[in-house]
């Protein structure tokens, strides 16, 4: 449910903009030309994938980053890193010798 909630680049700039602190639901539609309406949706679906709550003081229903799922993901997404890294390390290695002119001993 966080990937799908973070594949929408609107959600991920409310949660962008949320890192910087709390806001309103108004405060968190002003940058975007939609209505109210539309910008309560993204929320209850970043809500409902954990990645944010909303508070209740007064009349003032602030919303805040919640960071555990972001971590979660994180995490999962670091053996992946390292994966690409490893590869793309063996691809570099690769292009050099063959930029001098070396061959690959597998190809034997």
């Amino acid at each position: 449910m966080t990937l799908s909630a973070l594949a929408d680049p609107t959600r991920r700039a409310i949660l962008a903009r949320l890192a910087t602190g709390e806001a309103s639901v108004s405060e968190l539609a002003e940058p975007f030309d939609m209505s109210l309406v539309a910008v309560s949706k993204h929320l209850k679906v970043l809500e409902k994938a954990g990645l944010i709550s909303k508070g209740r003081e007064a009349q003032w229903r602030p919303c805040r980053l919640e960071a555990k799922p972001l971590r979660q993901v994180d995490d999962w997404l670091e053996s992946y890193r390292q994966f690409w890294n490893d590869n793309l390390d063996r691809l570099e290695a690769y292009a050099t010798l063959l930029q001098q002119g070396g061959t690959d001993d597998r190809s034997k």
